[in-house]
């Protein structure tokens, strides 16, 4: 059991400003990644890879999109390094700004027709620039959760970060849905797509929030008092000497990741381009499934606090992966009743998983490597997990010509989650402040296993 930190408890309004400040932060900032999906599956592909064929423009616009996945460990480096250096605050503003930078200017983007191929290769640019963001953003908004948190409601303020996501998806579709509900399909084309991207300087305005309203988290304030913080590089650190550690908090991540992408961005283009059916059904199934996994991620979250991470992440692998089957059997009967329901029991059952992932990542590393530790394992497996994912989906149902691949996908996804879970250490009740490392190995459950 670790030892309790010696610095004063927050007051609870501070705790609580930091819950909502991380839950508005991780909100905008997701919103701002999601839209950038929603875009690539119903509009990119005409405008900036006009010339390619339905299913080339596809892929060619869910590659852009997977850059921004490839540059979220990058972006899990760089502010994981200062993170840990210089302090979870500052680091979290920055990534914040750049994220509301890079969306707006994506927003302001000719397209092919106007300036040729410099269009994607702009596109591609400012994903990268996005995906750096939320690899910084990520770790900085579940540490300001989860290090100002009581011990025994960490899982339930980690979850406000994690309830970012969902809410994100919800307001990215809104707005996609009020656009084209006041603009002719041409209009929409044309300049209203862009509106979405727009809305993303929203986020500027949290950052300078949280900069001048917060302090830096609790655990952080100790390594500073106590003359701990780092000196080298706690990237290099944490590879080092919790390898396991990350190897194991990626696999975890896997399809959580991956089935996530696929319910909210793969399935759109599933049902649009190959169903035939509506965007605007198939983005009000998506967001209406969204809606549903908010008080799930929360409340799965706060049971952790009772029982532990680890029974709860472990039954939600095995629900989801074995989901996988009647969610596509349902999605293809193109009933959007049906469709809705598939798609909310999916994310149900990764909210079981998701929810207490904030809590669980952020105990398994010592403070003075948490912000590295957390944002390489969860942003690294996100390079091979979601951001491949719409891309596999759609090269499975070319290749094979039956939604029956995607679930033996998601079921193979599942399995690596389950047997990385399964060898993760049980850490729900150990302080945050406290800096020696954690063995969550295979083999070395501790005696808070349950």
């Amino acid at each position: 059991m670790a030892t309790v930190g010696e610095e004063a408890a927050p007051q609870r309004s501070e705790i609580t400003k930091a819950g909502l400040a991380a839950l508005t932060a991780s909100s905008i900032e997701w919103y701002d990644f999601f839209i950038y999906l929603t875009a690539a599956a119903l509009v990119f592909p005409a405008v900036f890879f006009p010339e390619s064929s339905a299913v080339a423009g596809v892929l060619a616009s869910f590659s852009t999109a997977a850059v921004g996945f490839v540059a979220r460990p990058v972006g899990g480096v760089l502010f994981g390094h200062f993170g840990d250096k210089l302090g979870r605050k500052p680091t979290l503003v920055i990534a914040l700004v750049l994220m509301g930078a890079a969306t707006v200017l994506v927003g302001l983007l000719p397209g092919f027709a106007t300036i040729g191929v410099l269009a994607p290769i702009l596109l591609f640019v400012l994903r990268f620039c996005q995906g750096l963001a939320i690899g910084g953003q990520w770790g900085g908004a579940v540490l300001l959760a989860t290090e100002y948190a009581p011990p025994d409601k960490r899982g339930l303020f980690g979850s406000l970060a994690q309830t970012g996501v969902p809410v994100g998806v919800i307001l990215g579709n809104l707005v996609f849905l009020a656009v084209a509900a006041v603009t002719t399909d041409a209009q929409f084309l044309a300049w209203g797509w862009r509106i979405p991207f727009l809305v993303g300087v929203l986020l500027i305005g949290v950052a300078m929030y949280i900069q001048l309203r917060l302090e830096d988290t609790p655990a952080f304030r100790h390594l500073e008092e106590s003359g701990e913080t780092q000196e080298r590089s706690p990237v290099l650190e944490v590879i080092r000497e919790h390898p396991k550690q990350i190897l194991l908090a990626g696999g975890a991540f896997f399809v959580v990741n991956g089935a996530f992408y696929i319910l909210i961005s793969g399935i759109l283009d599933y049902g649009t381009r190959t169903l035939g059916l509506s965007s605007d059904a198939m983005l009000a199934a998506v967001l209406i499934s969204s809606a549903i996994q908010i008080p799930a991620l929360i409340g799965f979250a706060a049971l952790t606090d009772r029982v532990g991470r680890r029974p709860v992440y472990l039954i939600g692998a095995v629900l989801l992966g074995l989901w996988a089957f009647p969610l596509f059997w349902l999605v293809d009967t193109k009933n959007i009743v049906l469709i809705t329901v598939a798609l909310s029991f999916g994310q149900v059952f990764l909210s079981m998983m998701y929810g207490p992932q904030a809590a669980l990542y952020a105990e398994m590393f010592s403070a003075r490597v948490r912000y590295s530790g957390a944002s390489l394992g969860y942003q690294g497996a996100s390079v091979f997990a979601g951001g491949l994912a719409p891309i596999i989906m759609v090269w499975l149902l070319e290749k094979t010509g039956t939604s029956l691949s995607i679930s033996f996908y998601i079921l193979a996804m599942a399995a690596i989650t389950f047997l990385s879970v399964y060898l993760i250490t049980q850490t729900y009740e150990d302080e945050m402040a406290e800096d020696v490392a954690r063995e969550t190995v295979a083999g070395k459950r501790g005696a808070t296993t349950s």
